[in-house]
């Protein structure tokens, strides 16, 4: 049995004609259509149950925890086939190729498919501005070092049952489902079956600017889980780079207010520390154990006057006894401010930001 899981929200007008699509593209294969709503009170409850009597339609109303890929997870649950797609309500992603979608499935030619709108064969409305496409491009290129699909935007997918994540993995935030599935279902082939992609005719968009945020936060946490430590020291880099801007900000309106540039550079360093503790504790290691902050404040303090040390150490040490950076200081300027930067998140990383209990269980391997 092949499981269509379709997340619904407010869909009431789409309901019969996304029925009567699947039905059509799906004749001599047996299948189930799980409409995951969200309890629309629109009528689409009472339209689904109405559909059922013609159609092969379960309902599951979902009154907590709703949102689109929460609805698909429990859908995961509800389904009863093999093989289950997942596709949108609002009829852009065509029924007609779930067939090839299950068949690169059954063949065990591929392990996870994905409707594209981006290969061969692929194709997006007409009435797509050329503003929406800028916008679907770069959203999709962050998410590319994820996987290796061209389309990692794609809602609809196909994969056998078997082979999803266990439910306590996945923890996506916003929309994309799919993306949290490839990613952290680690697939050995995953392959793309071309789609053309229409724009909705009933209904309204669910794409406002609270998803695309939400997109943010899910592609950073979906680089903390694939890239661990690499992504971490990314974002420890970047928190770095915007805690200088700070540190240079506060060092001059000082000296404009008539401090003389040495106390000016005494004084900055601490609210440039405390801009970078705050953003390492809310965005770095967010997903850390949250100690005590005046106590987490004050090792970090502490640990990045010692990382100045080693900053200023390596600086020193290089330009006073190496001949080659004595004469490229600049080199040796950024030598130690990388030996500093790698000094203090190592210290945060072990000691400052501590990891979950949950997390060295699982980092530490079982003994036999």
């Amino acid at each position: 049995m092949i499981s269509i899981i379709v997340p619904t929200y407010k869909e009431v007008e789409n309901l019969e004609p996304l029925s009567q699509m699947i039905a059509e593209a799906m004749v001599g294969l047996d299948y189930e259509t799980i409409i995951m709503d969200d309890n629309s009170q629109d009528g689409s409850i009472e339209k689904a149950q109405a559909l059922s009597a013609h159609y092969p339609i379960r309902l599951v109303n979902r009154t907590e925890n709703r949102g689109l890929s929460p609805a698909v997870i429990d859908g995961f649950d509800e389904a009863k086939g093999e093989i289950v797609v997942v596709m949108d309500a609002d009829l852009s992603h065509p029924a007609s190729a779930i067939p090839k979608m299950v068949e690169q499935l059954q063949s065990r030619s591929s392990d996870f498919v994905l409707g594209s709108r981006y290969v061969e064969g692929g194709s997006i409305d007409d009435s797509w501005t050329l503003w929406r496409y800028i916008n679907s491009v770069v959203a999709t290129i962050p998410a590319l070092p994820l996987t290796k699909v061209k389309d990692p935007m794609s809602g609809f997918f196909a994969v056998r049952k078997a082979d999803i994540p266990e439910k306590q993995q996945l923890s996506p935030i916003g929309y994309k489902i799919a993306l949290e599935v490839m990613v952290k279902g680690n697939f050995a082939k995953v392959s793309e079956v071309p789609i053309h992609f229409v724009d909705r005719v009933h209904g309204e968009s669910k794409l406002t600017l609270s998803e695309q945020l939400k997109y943010l936060r899910h592609l950073r946490r979906l680089y903390q889980y694939k890239f661990k430590t690499k992504a971490e020291f990314i974002q420890f880099a970047m928190v770095g780079s915007s805690g200088f801007i700070v540190d240079l900000a506060v060092y001059l309106l000082l000296q404009m207010f008539g401090a003389t540039h040495t106390v000016a550079r005494a004084i900055s360093f601490w609210p440039a520390v405390t801009w970078n503790w705050l953003l390492n504790r809310t965005i770095t290691f967010n997903h850390r154990e949250k100690t005590k902050k005046s106590t987490q404040w004050s090792a970090f303090a502490s640990s990045s006057l010692l990382g100045f040390g080693v900053n200023f150490g390596t600086y020193y040490t290089l330009t006073e006894y190496v001949p080659f950076f004595a004469e490229h200081t600049i080199l040796a300027l950024i030598i130690g401010v990388l030996m500093g930067m790698g000094f203090n998140f190592s210290i945060s990383n072990l000691f400052i930001f501590k990891k979950l209990r949950e997390e060295v269980d699982h980092e530490t391997p079982l003994r036999k």
